[in-house]
């Protein structure tokens, strides 16, 4: 499974983690059907991070939303997951730029498939 694929199934896309890890032969319409429900991914979190011990800002921080889910938030894990989000090796080459860069690649993939992330996370 991708790294991306872990996030997704942690967040409870279920389905959908296994169809954006292997594209289909067959084409798929383009907008989300009706069999593949909405992730609320604020509500998934915030559900988390009221039954987490230690006080995670996932809202800003790459190393917190990864922790919150329970996933390897090494530096190795972050290149790795910004290697397949496709980070432009500029910002590979800074931590600090990757990480920021990799958060909001995170939401916005989330987003784009079919999770719920409100706009001002987006920015």
């Amino acid at each position: 499974m991708s790294f991306f694929g872990k996030i997704l199934d942690a967040l409870g896309f279920g389905s959908q983690a296994q169809a954006a890890e292997a594209p289909s032969a067959t084409p798929q319409p383009a907008a989300p059907t009706e069999t593949a429900p909405t992730v609320d991914v604020t509500a998934v979190l915030e559900s988390k991070a009221a039954k987490h011990p230690e006080k995670l800002n996932w809202k800003v921080s790459i190393v917190d939303l990864l922790k919150l889910l329970g996933l390897d938030s090494s530096l190795t894990a972050r290149k790795e997951l910004a290697t397949e989000l496709g980070c432009p090796a500029d910002k590979m080459a800074d931590s600090a730029q990757m990480n920021m860069w990799l958060h909001k690649a995170v939401l916005q993939k989330l987003a784009d498939n079919g999770g719920n992330v409100p706009p001002e996370l987006l920015d």
